[in-house]
């Protein structure tokens, strides 16, 4: 109890000492919170100073955090916005990438099960993680930011139903029929959110925003918990039902004022990025096995080659969601953004790992491929981005 008293204080700390890390730097270069979140993890992880050990409480803490991610990501997708041209560019870009990573994957891996999981993992993109990276920079509604996000919706909404099918524990047949019959009840209760008025419920919401009542945020956990239980119930992958969660309070909550729904995407962001979300990437990088890739030349060998491979596989079909008339520079900024990738390749690689169907070190190489990918893609495609404002500052481009 002392070792994980410990351990919860020292997560809270490096909460703590992340944002002022970015902060401090920010004259300099600007990095993401996320990347100091996952270093500082294993700094302090068993694979460096030993100060923080896994626990299976911060574990459930780590999962609760990751679908909160998944959450958000479906809640900030306007499918208004990215529908037509960035939707269907970015899904054909997905279909390439998955192609392209099972064929890598019969490369690499000695099965076509691990194949699978290998080229799931690297069709991925973090949505979630992109997020706020775009948010802070003010590009989250700009061209850039509707691109990324189609990107992401696809990189994000494609692996899991690819995960679901294939990793349910089931036979290809029936876990189709489950799957489809999850996407139609979500569907049916997305379709009739949209429909009602929800009067009562932004009447209730709208008293209890500044009371001990709390009713929005209440409602997103019963919302978050019975589709995440409802999808683990069924086999599916938790973060289906996370994502699906996320679209379905967008939806119910779209009609109330527009200052209530300011306050409740204030109070989103504080629970997710402020509690959950944070330890999720400390606990990657506490859970880290950076003694199966230093044990393993070979291992080693394979992060450079699965962070090009996500630039090659995940980043080159991206561009095809890029706005019309894109400079080098902007297209350059999307490849990176699309091949950015880590709570998907994190997920798929814990269930390969745990089926004894990937290596260890396949999977540390993933995933450290993944974090690399977080710590440096988003940071060039940002300077990128900049360069071609630059280029061209009068601009403004449109997506038809």
């Amino acid at each position: 109890m002392q070792g994980l008293s410990t351990s919860l204080v020292l997560i809270a700390l490096l909460a703590i000492a992340a944002p002022l890390a970015a902060r401090f730097l920010d004259r300099v270069v600007k990095v993401p919170i996320v990347v100091f979140e996952i270093i500082l993890g294993i700094m302090l992880g068993p694979s460096l100073l030993g100060w923080i050990h896994p626990a299976e409480f911060t574990d459930t803490l780590a999962q609760f955090g990751l679908a909160m991610l998944f959450f958000v990501a479906g809640n900030e997708i306007d499918f208004a916005v990215i529908s037509g041209r960035p939707a269907n560019r970015a899904a054909a870009g997905w279909v390439i990438s998955l192609a392209a990573g099972i064929g890598a994957g019969l490369v690499l891996a000695p099965a076509p099960e691990a194949a699978v999981i290998v080229g799931v993992a690297l069709c991925s993109t973090a949505l979630g993680a992109l997020l706020p990276i775009l948010r802070d920079a003010g590009e989250s509604k700009s061209a850039l930011g509707i691109a990324v996000t189609a990107l992401g919706a696809a990189g994000e909404f494609g692996p899991l139903v690819a995960i679901s099918l294939f990793f349910s524990g089931r036979e290809l047949g029936p876990a189709t029929g489950v799957l489809l019959g999850f996407v139609l009840l979500t569907g049916l209760a997305i379709y009739l959110a949209s429909r009602a008025r929800h009067s009562l419920l932004h009447s209730q919401v709208t008293m209890t925003l500044h009371t001990s009542g709390q009713f929005a945020v209440r409602s997103i956990m019963f919302i978050l918990t019975v589709l995440v239980v409802l999808s683990m119930v069924l086999g599916l992958d938790m973060l289906l039902g996370a994502f699906a969660a996320g679209v379905l309070w967008k939806v119910a909550i779209a009609r109330a004022p527009e200052l209530d729904r300011k306050i409740i995407e204030t109070k989103i962001d504080a629970v997710a990025f402020g509690f959950l979300v944070p330890i999720f990437f400390i606990d990657t990088g506490i859970d880290f096995d950076l003694r199966a890739l230093t044990a393993s030349p070979a291992a080693l060998a394979l992060v450079p080659l699965f962070l090009v491979l996500l630039l090659i596989i995940r980043g080159l079909p991206s561009l095809l969601a890029a706005p019309p008339h894109s400079s080098g520079a902007e297209k350059r900024a999307i490849m990176l953004f699309g091949a950015t990738g880590l709570p998907i390749i994190v997920a798929v690689t814990a269930i390969g790992r745990d089926e004894g169907l990937i290596s260890g070190g396949i999977a540390s190489a993933l995933v450290g491929a993944g974090m690399l990918s977080v710590l440096l893609f988003p940071l060039l495609a940002l300077r990128q981005h900049q360069r071609g404002l630059s280029a061209k500052p009068t601009r403004h481009q449109e997506i038809p």
